[in-house]
């Protein structure tokens, strides 16, 4: 398992909610193909064929518990476990 497939599994398990790095969480986004802007703090998330826009800010280093669960909802529900070819 690489470390990219290690950091996806990281987001998918909720037991890990408060510990995942900010960083981590952005370029996990970035290899499902999420196209990223910012706006100050906030990082905003989208990608075609996606409704939800997610809007994270970092809390320190590491990512919001509550972005997170959005964030995996999103994966799961959209069946976004690879990369897009």
């Amino acid at each position: 398992m690489t470390g990219r497939e290690k950091d996806l599994q990281r987001v998918l398990d909720p037991r890990n909610d408060a510990s995942i790095p900010f960083d981590v969480l952005v370029s996990v986004l970035q290899r499902l193909g999420f196209e990223l802007r910012l706006r100050g703090s906030h990082h905003l998330f989208s990608r075609e064929g996606v409704v939800e826009i997610l809007n994270l800010q970092p809390r320190g280093a590491t990512a919001k518990p509550y972005q997170v669960r959005q964030v995996r909802r999103v994966i799961l529900r959209y069946r976004l476990m690879e990369p897009p070819q």
